[in-house]
Formats: structure tokens, C-alpha cells, sequence
């Protein structure tokens, strides 16, 4: 197997297992993954705009309104207009959001301690730096 094939298999694997992971962690609560994944943007980086929220996600505004809605519906998340222009909404996480969001980010915490665990100091700092390249250059 060349270098191409083995790392195109490696990387098709561990999403595989990430996204099957999140899926088990996600069918716990009555959240969908979008839905989780949003509260956990507006969980670490606070009130934004709808626009600001879809580009975090990447995703159209049109589908982070859905998401936005099914969130406000469900009270996670409300939306508040800026008296400025009542046309821009502010997302803000309610406190029943809040607790999604700290429980959701433990889960990932819990599972990067175990991707750490599998790795000397050395390679959690490679991989940290190696992440890093990939994500500012390939997203």
C-alpha cells in the first residue's frame, strides 16, 4: 500500500470512528448532530451572529436558520435582535443550552484524553502542530 492509499485509509477510519462515536454520544439527548455542533460553537465562543454562526459550521445561513429554529424550539438557544437593525439576530445559548454544551464538551474532552493517552508528550505535540497546519491551510 503507498503512502496516498494508507493515509486516505487511515483518515477514512479514524472519521468513521469519530463520527460513530459522536453518533452514540449524541443519540443520549434529544439534540441532532448539527444541533450539537452549534451549541458547541456557541458554547465556546458565545453570542453571535446568524452568519458568523453558519461560517463556523460550514453551512449556508439558510441551514444554520433551520438549526437555529429546531434549537430556539427546543429552548437550547434564543435570538435577539440588535436594536440597531432588527434585521441581524444575536445567538445566545439559554441556560438549558449551557448545560448541553458543558456536558457535550466533556464528552470531547474525556475522548481527547484518550487520543493523548495513546501518544508520548512528543507525539501529542506534533500531532497539535500537525492539526493546526492541516486546519488553517485545508479548511
Amino acid at each position: 500500500m503507498n503512502t496516498l492509499d494508507e493515509l486516505t485509509h487511515e483518515l477514512f477510519t479514524f472519521y468513521n470512528g469519530f463520527s460513530s462515536w459522536e453518533n452514540s454520544v449524541i443519540k443520549t439527548s434529544d439534540l441532532t448532530v448539527s444541533e450539537a455542533h452549534a451549541i458547541e460553537i456557541l458554547g465556546t465562543y458565545g453570542q453571535m451572529k446568524m452568519k458568523t454562526l453558519a461560517q463556523h459550521l460550514g453551512v449556508t445561513t439558510g441551514t444554520t436558520t433551520v438549526t437555529v429554529d429546531r434549537l430556539e424550539k427546543k429552548e437550547y438557544a434564543k435570538r435577539e435582535s440588535v436594536k440597531e437593525d432588527r434585521r441581524v439576530h444575536l445567538i445566545t445559548l439559554t441556560e438549558k443550552g449551557l448545560h448541553a454544551f458543558s456536558e457535550h464538551h466533556q464528552y470531547h474532552f474525556n475522548l481527547t484524553e484518550q487520543i493523548l493517552a495513546a501518544l508520548s508528550s512528543e507525539e501529542n505535540e506534533q500531532l497539535i502542530k500537525i492539526l493546526k497546519k492541516i486546519n488553517e491551510e485545508a479548511f
